[in-house]
């Protein structure tokens, strides 16, 4: 009988980490998917560089949409983390519409680094502690 009942104890604490890891460890493709872009785009800024970004802005909105359209997992703070991609594909819209009205580099730097920071508002504060 006490075999039996550490047997279970010890299986309800193996259960009980596996989903404490798995919930730490959320797994969000469009993250990854709009990181990626974010990161061809901004970091050659950080440069002067910026025909990545004015090449590449249209995909920076499509990607920032999809991932707002895209279902919250539960490592994450639903709550929070919706409106906090809807004011980043505001920024990314508004960075395409100041490229597509060939705004200077300088104008487009502050633009480009908001949404960097709000991207990393979302990966920072949004997720459920």
């Amino acid at each position: 009988m006490k075999k039996i009942i550490k047997s279970l104890l010890v299986f309800c604490m193996i259960g009980s980490s596996l989903v404490a890891f798995s919930q730490e460890k959320a797994e969000w493709p469009a993250i990854k998917t709009f990181h990626g872009i974010m990161g061809k785009v901004f970091h050659p800024t950080e440069e002067n560089n910026f025909q990545p970004l004015r090449d590449s802005v249209s995909v920076l909105v499509e990607k920032a949409i999809e991932w707002k359209n895209s279902a919250v997992p539960a490592g994450y703070n639903e709550e929070v983390t919706k409106p906090t991609i809807a004011k980043l594909v505001k920024q990314c819209k508004s960075i395409q519409k100041a490229v597509k009205a060939n705004k200077t580099n300088d104008q487009l730097k502050p633009m480009i680094i908001k949404a960097h920071d709000i991207f990393h508002e979302i990966m920072e504060k949004c997720k459920n502690e």
